[in-house]
């Protein structure tokens, strides 16, 4: 094994319960286990959280889960150790961590898409963590820590939103929703790939923050509650949107539809305007409107390096909230991010 000097412990944070954030416990000595072969061990300068982390607490996440896990998919840092024949990387490399561990290449499968960070496997909330070798890639070398440790949730995402299925093109429209993580990033790859963009929002203040990124319309979906119908009618000759990041889940697909152009790529990522909707479409409606729509989980480390070539190319810079929490504060960080006072990306500092 290759190494500096190895801690015996870290500081971390676990999950025991779902009784909301008062189930998340902070350790000051957590054991930390040997590096094996394969393996290396990260000293994590920064973290980010996504809703996810939010609601797996809550006991709302849908997905595979262990009781006791360190939550935390994204984060960035340093590598202070690496197994006997770990390859890729070199003490001293700066590394992002991948969500799906196993999720390499090509699509998922029941056994990747058991391997979340932060789910299934201990994530990053904690100064140290080990990983296997393929469970990280090399950080941007454009990026800070705090903006790189944005990037392995909300980024890829918007990425494989985009890319993972019926690649943008040049000229092509892209509808996202809000100013969390995932509609921003999204909004910044379509803007970089000389795509035309409009964002709904809840607020003027926002929408001022989305057109300083280079957004072309904004839409208050406050002010105009039929935004899908606005949102088509943007469009050239009036036809629809070809892509639309949808997060809102079951309370926005209706208006979602409406702004879809025929033959139109809907990719759905989350709900985060509850499981509950009045009007809640169904499997015709997308057949009336002849458009794909399309569930994913993230995306995979070939689209991860992908992602990161295309970042430095065209100087893309994550937008983080500013404010931002020590490791110890992180239970602050969740409930700051629950009341949506953030802008971006709200991240964790780790020393």
């Amino acid at each position: 094994m290759v190494t500096t000097s190895i801690p015996t412990t870290t500081k971390s944070w676990t999950v025991l319960g779902t009784d909301g954030f008062d189930s998340l416990k902070f350790s000051k000595d957590t054991p930390l286990p040997a590096v094996s072969d394969y393996e290396v061990l990260v000293k994590f300068h920064a973290a980010s959280l996504n809703y996810r982390d939010l609601i797996i607490p809550k006991g709302q996440y849908p997905f595979a889960q262990k009781p006791g896990i360190v939550p935390g998919s994204d984060g960035a840092g340093e590598v202070v150790a690496v197994g006997n024949k770990v390859t890729l990387f070199k003490p001293g490399a700066k590394v992002v961590t991948l969500f799906n561990q196993g999720h390499l290449g090509g699509s998922l499968n029941p056994q990747t898409s058991a391997t979340g960070l932060g789910g299934v496997i201990d994530g990053t909330l904690r100064q140290y963590g080990t990983f296997n070798e393929n469970g990280l890639v090399d950080m941007p070398a454009s990026l800070n820590w705090q903006e790189a440790s944005t990037l392995s949730c909300a980024a890829l995402t918007a990425w494989n939103a985009l890319y993972g299925l019926n690649k943008l093109q040049p000229g092509q429209t892209v509808l996202t929703q809000g100013t969390g993580g995932v509609s921003i990033f999204a909004a910044q790859f379509a803007i970089a790939a000389g795509a035309t963009v409009i964002s709904t929002t809840s607020s003027a203040e926002k929408g001022e923050l989305l057109k300083k990124l280079g957004v072309d319309h904004v839409i208050n979906y406050n002010e105009t509650p039929d935004w899908g119908a606005k949102a088509k009618e943007l469009t050239p000759k009036g036809e629809g949107v070809d892509h639309i990041v949808e997060v809102g889940g079951p309370t926005t697909m209706e208006q979602s539809l409406n702004a879809i152009k025929i033959d139109g790529t809907i990719t759905i990522i989350g709900f985060l305007g509850g499981v509950q909707g009045e009007k809640q479409p169904g499997f015709l409606d997308a057949l009336v409107r002849m458009c794909t729509v399309r569930g994913v989980l993230v995306g995979n480390r070939v689209q991860f390096e992908e992602m990161n070539r295309a970042i430095e190319a065209n100087k893309i810079k994550p937008v983080v909230d500013p404010k931002v929490f020590s490791l110890e504060d992180a239970k602050s960080a969740y409930q700051y991010m629950w009341d949506r006072k953030h802008f971006g990306k709200l991240t964790i500092k780790i020393e």
